[in-house]
């Protein structure tokens, strides 16, 4: 990992934290409340499998064209299915995926750079695998959005109607929420209200920055 103390204006925030966590009403309130620039690596990672792109002609190669939808698009639960349960096969996938991502987020912060006239407006980027991804390079500072693993196992089985051995291969496919917390520069505590964590977000986003940051904890 490079030196993040080294990257200059504008402020670059990667926001990350464990799937199910509380990333996206952080995001959302981050574009919506200060207008922030949002980079999203989901929806990159999207547009990486849409009919006609390479990566998609491999994955269908890979696993026939059972993986496919009747409209041609990826089908991404039964994609879950093998790679949430084979490790192998979920480092083959993210092998075909990250590149694409990484580039993409690379390309539009540097976009967002070059048009910002005010230099102090910060940009915040989404990347839930953003340590497994060796993505930390990208950013300014770590923001990782954490909550105890049962709430974390409850808000994914409603969110995603998985049953409680799927979300937890889920969970387990990425680093441990523990880690992440040791390497962020700021976590958000995201186990009690949503007025709670939005009000841990507008501490941070506020807090005044230096060249050693000391960790911030909501």
């Amino acid at each position: 990992m490079s030196d993040r103390s080294q990257v200059t204006a504008p402020r670059t925030v990667g926001l990350t934290g464990g799937i199910g966590m509380g990333k996206t009403t952080v995001s959302n309130y981050l574009a919506k409340t200060y207008q922030l620039p949002v980079l999203d690596a989901d929806v990159y990672a999207r547009a990486a499998v849409q009919p006609g792109t390479i990566a998609l002609k491999t994955i269908a190669d890979r696993y026939t064209s059972k993986i496919l939808l009747p409209d041609g698009t990826l089908d991404r639960r039964q994609l879950g299915e093998i790679i949430f349960n084979q490790p192998s096969e979920r480092a083959w996938l993210e092998d075909q995926i990250h590149p694409f991502v990484q580039q993409a987020l690379s390309r539009d912060r540097d976009r967002w750079i070059q048009q910002l006239s005010d230099q102090s407006v910060t940009i915040v980027m989404v990347i839930p695998l953003l340590f497994e991804a060796q993505m930390t390079d990208l950013v300014s500072e770590i923001w990782v959005v954490s909550c105890p693993p049962d709430q974390q196992i409850q808000r994914l089985m409603q969110r995603e109607s998985l049953s409680q051995e799927q979300a937890t291969a889920r969970i387990f496919s990425q680093m441990a929420i523990a880690e992440k917390r040791d390497r962020a520069d700021v976590v958000l505590e995201n186990s009690s209200t949503v007025e709670d964590l939005l009000q841990q977000v507008d501490r941070a986003i506020n807090r005044p920055l230096s060249p050693k940051m000391t960790k911030y904890y909501g």
